[in-house]
């Protein structure tokens, strides 16, 4: 198999951090892999709320966050186990992540604030 390519921190850009955490699918799959530390099994973040991600897709979301260094994935058999970069991100770019994590929590919050708050069809 061919190895996977991790940027070294020092080679980290925050343009490619940005990139990966513009998407929210994305950003709510690093959001649990860094709250568990490490996710062994990419089927543990499989879902977005209620949405299914394609195993295509998810493969690409994790590709995209590994390529921007915002995580470190190892092979253990036939699983891959997900691990956060998030300290070492957090110590090149001082308040980068939390900025984006708390941007992007405040924003699913006000959603699901909105989805509550609207009309329900009635049933009749």
């Amino acid at each position: 198999m061919r190895p996977l390519f991790h940027p070294a921190i020092e080679d980290v850009r925050p343009e490619a951090i940005l990139h990966a955490l513009s998407d929210p699918r994305r950003a709510a799959i690093f959001a649990r892999i860094t709250k568990a530390g490490c996710v062994e099994a990419c089927s543990a973040v499989s879902s977005v709320g209620d949405q299914v991600i394609p195993k295509s897709s998810l493969s690409s979301h994790f590709k995209v966050l590994r390529e921007a260094g915002l995580i470190r994935c190892e092979r253990h058999g036939i699983e891959m186990r997900n691990h956060s970069r998030c300290a070492e991100v957090e110590a090149r770019f001082p308040g980068l992540l939390s900025a984006i994590m708390n941007a992007y929590a405040a924003r699913t919050a006000c959603e699901d604030q909105q989805d509550e708050a609207a009309p329900r069809p009635e049933m009749g």
